[in-house]
């Protein structure tokens, strides 16, 4: 026992805050998730598996998760067909802009869906902006309905154009690391472009092109915002949002987070497996010096129309927001017939959209703080201290980017009901919680990689000089890791400004509603309520797009470094 402890650095100190962020990991993440578990599992009679087995039995329930997994495919599916040609394009030419255009594919990712979604509606409805310009231009002589009657298709349109960024970055990694010589070996052996492609090139991307689907399937299977946006409500997420308000009526919502948790768990195992054991394996890394060559005028034409083609589709929904937001009249015209900014004015004097304002500015400054002292400790544990169960430490840390954050949500309603941190009294103290859980990570990695980059000599020499280890923290290693922990902190500030899934779910009276939640219930009114909303996101775009910038202006290249799992 002694020996077993000498390898630890275990001095009181440390002991101490080892113990305490296992009581906040077991209180906040692992208790909600076993009280889902038992609720699911357990009855007033014992363990029992009716509320599973009526999920798969029941007409009406198996509609609802195969309309998720169906939804999670469709979204996989066009990511593929969009990302796939824009990575041989970008990662196999070199041609002038192509730095611009590489940024530009990319903007997409930091505009959340919930907000284009509001766009999409006034495009996409039968007598919305496109349907109207078609019949004006005689190409339609009746409206088509672009939304599928459901909405399954408006979903699926507007997710796949917010995650193909994930699916593209994915798939240029993985060709950028194929070795040029197996693909010129297949060449010399006669292969055509299309052989060499399907059975050279693409096996060999394989792992990271699994590593992007399974993020952006789970990303489509566990949304909530879009769909509710569209009233698309026959699907797992919004039938989990529906049966919080009556969690000890109908059960059937914990049977339907075990098996969000099961089917995220089950892709997470598959992507691991996959990466870690591919029957294509390379020597060595690739070069994409060796492989990229000189795109000619009509190839250089082709990707700048490709990409700026995609990238306007992108943002098209967007747009459609913005035009929402400056316009107090928009109904069964191509453009809006009047033009104003009152709205953003009226954000800042509306009763619920400023109380929303002040709310997640609030809620998200004390997550953040809590995501700063969290972060720069585990991340110090991890990386300048012995301490036993550091892998299972260091795997808690990074499970919110595993778990949908309905799922924790959810989590928090059931586990703390009629307990003083019940979230239909006063949801403030568990909204903190959950934006600090979920948004940890960013400030865990933030902070570990800058811990790896700070020399220990620094910490020792200040050590030996007489100083305690909290002053050489704090005055030597902090200062040195500033602009990391900043990068980290900004991250998980605006994240959770604009949080979806937490806010829905936690935030259920009005007084304590946070921006998304504000959005999501301005939508809903009549009159000014949607264009007040359009104000409200293109707020919370810009918000989000200048909290990236600022971030990758001080992490720089490592930014990528954030979002691994």
């Amino acid at each position: 026992m002694i020996s077993w402890l000498r390898r630890y650095d275990l001095n009181p100190a440390n002991t101490a805050v080892l113990v305490s962020l296992w009581l906040f990991f077991i209180v906040f993440m692992l208790y909600p998730l076993g009280y889902v578990f038992s609720n699911a599992f357990f009855t007033a009679e014992g363990f029992s598996l009716v509320f599973i087995k009526l999920m798969f039995s029941s007409p009406n329930y198996t509609i609802i998760l195969a309309n998720s997994v169906n939804l999670g495919l469709a979204v996989t599916f066009f990511t593929t067909l969009i990302s796939l040609p824009l990575a041989l394009l970008l990662v196999r030419y070199n041609f002038p802009g192509k730095g611009l255009l590489n940024g530009l594919l990319l903007i997409p990712m930091v505009l959340p869906p919930f907000v284009g979604a509001i766009g999409m509606r006034q495009l996409l409805a039968r007598f919305g902006s496109i349907n109207l310009l078609l019949l004006e231009m005689g190409v339609i002589s009746q409206p088509i309905d672009w939304l599928g009657g459901g909405s399954f298709w408006g979903v699926v349109i507007l997710e796949a154009l917010h995650l193909y960024p994930i699916m593209y970055l994915n798939l240029a990694a993985a060709l950028a690391n194929v070795d040029p010589s197996l693909e010129e070996a297949a060449k010399n052996m006669g292969a055509n472009s299309f052989k060499l492609f399907s059975t050279v090139t693409f096996p060999l991307m394989l792992p990271g092109y699994f590593a992007g689907a399974i993020i952006v399937f789970i990303w489509a299977f566990t949304d909530l915002g879009t769909p509710l946006v569209f009233e698309y409500r026959e699907v797992v997420a919004v039938q989990i949002f529906n049966m919080v308000t009556d969690l000890h009526q109908n059960p059937m919502g914990y049977a339907f987070v075990v098996a969000v948790i099961a089917i995220t768990l089950f892709f997470f195992y598959l992507s691991k497996r996959i990466l870690g054991g591919g029957s294509y394996e390379m020597l060595g890394r690739g070069h994409v010096a060796s492989a990229t060559r000189p795109a000619s005028a009509s190839m250089t034409v082709i990707a700048y129309g490709v990409v700026l083609s995609i990238s306007a589709l992108a943002l098209v929904p967007h747009l459609g927001v913005l035009l929402t937001s400056v316009t107090s009249r928009w109904f069964l015209t191509v453009l809006p017939s009047e033009y104003t900014a009152q709205f953003y004015a009226t954000v800042f004097s509306h009763d619920l959209a400023l109380l929303s304002i002040k709310n997640s500015l609030l809620l998200s400054s004390l997550s953040t703080i809590i995501d700063v002292v969290l972060g720069v400790t585990i991340a110090y544990l991890l990386a300048r201290k012995r301490v036993p169960g550091r892998g299972v430490l260091d795997a808690l840390a990074m499970l919110p980017l595993a778990l949908p954050g309905l799922v924790l949500a959810f989590g928090y309603v059931a586990a703390f009901s009629a307990t003083p941190l019940d979230a239909r009294a006063n949801p403030v103290p568990l909204l903190v919680i959950a934006y600090a859980v979920r948004r940890l990570p960013y400030m865990v990695r933030a902070a570990y990689a800058g811990f790896q980059q700070t020399s220990v000599a620094l910490e020792e020499a200040a050590i030996n000089l007489g100083a305690s280890p909290i002053k050489t923290l704090y005055q030597i290693t902090m200062p040195l890791i500033f602009a990391n922990l900043i990068a980290g902190a900004v991250l998980s500030f605006s994240f959770a400004m604009l949080e979806v899934s937490d806010s829905l779910i936690l935030a259920s009276k009005e007084q304590y509603y946070p921006i998304t939640k504000a959005i999501y219930a301005l939508l809903g009114r009549i009159a000014d309520g949607p264009y007040i909303a359009s104000a409200m996101g293109i707020l919370g775009l810009l918000l989000l797009t200048g909290s990236l910038f600022i971030a990758g202006r001080f992490f720089g290249r490592r930014m990528g470094e954030l979002f691994r799992a």
